[in-house]
């Protein structure tokens, strides 16, 4: 049977991301060089980057890719919503492409893989690359079914288009250079470091069959998205970071959040996962994968004796 694959686009669109990318470069160095600081413009920046970073940590990733935490459809939307100003697509693309890297996480299927097609091409160039603009509707059968996600995913920008001329309209040029283009700069490689920086930086406390680590920087940049390995090992957990010292802002947020009753049920890590991170640094990932394929080549191996053996008995009207 054919994949179920949702048609997204024609490859112009390519053209079109990458010209949007430079533009949106192109906009924050004239931000910072030529309209230069005012209290406002930082604040505002600030503010945006913080509001669009909860809706890609919250609700892009726990929420819609992850499904760590339970919210009501009203929510729900403004989640999404909220993601598709951080001008990094649809909630349902999104999060089928992300559901695809864990499962394949740094093997040749990976989306984007450090190990597999080197750094700036983990970080950003997957974005521009044709053969990630479909995705297929059974890896998110759980998303598709909302008519409104799908409207959002399909038109995604809509809302960043009314979002630009609203910069535009209270601040002209240095509105949508300061107020759009460079908190989305910022929020577009802060988001993209877990992709790439967090597979090459930072200690790995379990030995998961990826080269995801732990990076208190990124922690702080991504409000909690650092603790990557954490998150390899057990992804259905709300909380990134396991330990009280390990900050998760998001979690902070979607915690207090819970208190009022705009989302439930989150998931935090078990005490046997707690346990088992509290042994120490895990040893580096390709010793993990050459060791479980040792492990899986012995039973393999003793599998096969068996079976040599067992043809090579004797059957009863032989014996006879």
């Amino acid at each position: 049977m054919a994949p179920a694959t949702t048609p997204r686009h024609f490859k112009a669109e390519n053209y079109f991301n990458l010209l949007g990318i430079l533009a949106l470069h192109f906009g924050a160095g004239l931000a910072l060089f030529h309209f230069g600081f005012r209290t406002l413009d930082v604040a505002l920046a600030v503010g945006l980057y913080v509001l669009r970073m909860f809706a890609i940590t919250g609700g892009y990733h726990r929420y819609f890719s992850h499904r760590t935490f339970k919210t009501g459809r009203a929510f729900q939307f403004v989640l999404a919503l909220i993601g598709t100003l951080s001008t990094q697509k649809g909630p349902i693309w999104w999060s089928a492409i992300h559901r695809r890297h864990h499962r394949e996480s740094d093997g040749p299927n990976d989306v984007h893989s450090v190990l597999q097609k080197g750094f700036w091409y983990s970080h950003i160039g997957w974005v521009l690359d044709s053969a990630h603009e479909n995705y297929d509707d059974r890896e998110v059968k759980d998303l598709v079914k909302y008519p409104e996600l799908r409207w959002l995913d399909r038109f995604h920008v809509v809302p960043v288009l009314a979002y630009i001329a609203l910069t535009v309209a209270f601040g002209g040029l240095r509105g949508i250079c300061w107020w759009y283009c460079l908190s989305t700069v910022a929020l577009m490689h802060g988001t993209f470091t877990i992709n790439s920086l967090s597979h090459v930086f930072g200690k790995r406390r379990f030995a998961t069959t990826d080269d995801s680590r732990n990076n208190w920087l990124l922690a702080i940049i991504t409000m909690g998205e650092g603790w990557h390995n954490n998150h390899h090992r057990y992804q259905s957990s709300t909380k990134q970071g396991f330990y009280w010292w390990e900050y998760d802002f998001t979690y902070y947020i979607l915690k207090a959040l819970s208190v009022v009753g705009v989302v439930s049920e989150l998931r935090v890590p078990p005490q046997k996962i707690l346990d088992e991170g509290r042994a120490g640094n895990a040893p580096p990932f390709r010793e993990v994968v050459a060791a479980k394929l040792a492990a899986m080549a012995g039973r393999a191996n003793a599998l096969g004796e068996h079976v040599r053996e067992a043809v090579s008995m004797p059957s009863p009207s032989d014996a006879e």
